[in-house]
């Protein structure tokens, strides 16, 4: 019987295999912080919530104190009495070569994620799982697309599961603590929804915007995903609490607006703060450290004059088609 559970315990496996890497390396706060939360995926609905809740405080305070430092992604995951200058060097020339060597073919392993994913979600219907959730299934579809990835990786390359444990230790000691963003910015989005806040924006908008104009409505609701995605870094987290607070009761209930052209065009608007936002980690932030650029934030500078431009154009669309 499949359980998303075992998702979890494979990510937890691997979170501690990067924690036990980080630590040979002399790497305290890193494998400090990676084991703790390899615990929590590990223990799960065992573990009791007060205890989990210290100790996202406690990795809170790891990455807030600078500690966690992200180690340069050019650098190889080896431990620290392993390395030289020569040896580095040495390192980095037969990477280049193995990349020469392989070419596209190094696009296979990463191709197999998206491609495998779908394919096993379009097959959930006609499997033994048929009656799994489908949320729950799609990341199990995706645990396993991973997997495939990786072992396609390690028969392209003729490497071995130690060096893809330290790759992937070296990769999320690149990314530091923002490769938790995503998730966390989730959770941000489902404690909005559950707190009311669609609701509150639902009377703030009808006290501040004269709700009987419908281009009044549709400018709070496309600058409102625009603002409450820069706010969580997440158009999926901003959708539900505007279309809650001005898609469902004012511009469809009231204007009558189309609500598909109105839910597909608003997430699109989403999309437009997700390129102002350095909350949107794993778009701005994360392309940033791996690239080892001076500015962290040089990936927003680069894209806000599209990300206004796009937002004319998704206004223009919106009353064109929603309204």
């Amino acid at each position: 019987m499949l359980r998303i559970e075992y998702v979890y315990w494979l990510c937890g496996a691997l979170l501690a295999a990067c924690a036990l890497h980080d630590l040979r390396a002399r790497r305290f706060a890193a494998a400090a912080f990676w084991g703790i939360l390899a615990v929590i995926f590990l223990g799960g609905d065992a573990l009791p919530a007060q205890g989990v809740g210290v100790s996202v405080i406690v990795l809170a305070l790891i990455a807030g104190s600078g500690a966690l430092r992200r180690a340069p992604a050019s650098v190889r995951a080896e431990p620290v009495e392993a390395r030289s200058i020569d040896a580095l060097r040495q390192a980095q020339g037969e990477r280049l070569a193995s990349a020469m060597r392989l070419g596209h073919r190094l696009f296979v392993p990463a191709l197999v994620i998206p491609f495998g994913t779908l394919a096993l979600s379009l097959a959930q219907p006609y499997s033994p799982w048929a009656t799994l959730d489908r949320s729950a299934f799609t990341l199990i579809a995706l645990a396993f697309a991973c997997f495939v990835a990786t072992l396609a990786a390690l028969w392209l390359t003729r490497s071995s599961p130690r060096n893809a444990v330290g790759e992937a230790s070296r990769l999320l000691d690149a990314l530091s603590w923002a490769a938790l963003l995503p998730m966390l910015l989730a959770m941000l989005g489902a404690v909005f929804a559950a707190t009311g806040v669609g609701g509150a924006i639902a009377h703030i908008v009808a006290a501040a915007i004269p709700t009987q104009s419908p281009i009044a409505c549709l400018l709070a609701f496309a600058f409102g995903m625009v603002a409450f995605t820069v706010i969580m870094g997440n158009a999926f987290a901003a959708f539900p609490v505007m279309m809650a607070g001005i898609g469902l009761p004012l511009l469809i209930g009231q204007h009558h607006a189309h609500a598909a052209a109105l839910g597909a065009l608003g997430m699109l608007t989403g999309y437009c703060g997700t390129l102002l936002t350095p909350m949107a980690a794993n778009f701005n932030i994360v392309p940033a450290a791996l690239l080892e650029l001076r500015d962290p934030n040089g990936v927003i500078r680069a894209q806000w004059p599209t990300a206004l431009a796009l937002l004319a154009v998704n206004f223009a669309m919106l009353w064109l088609f929603a309204l």
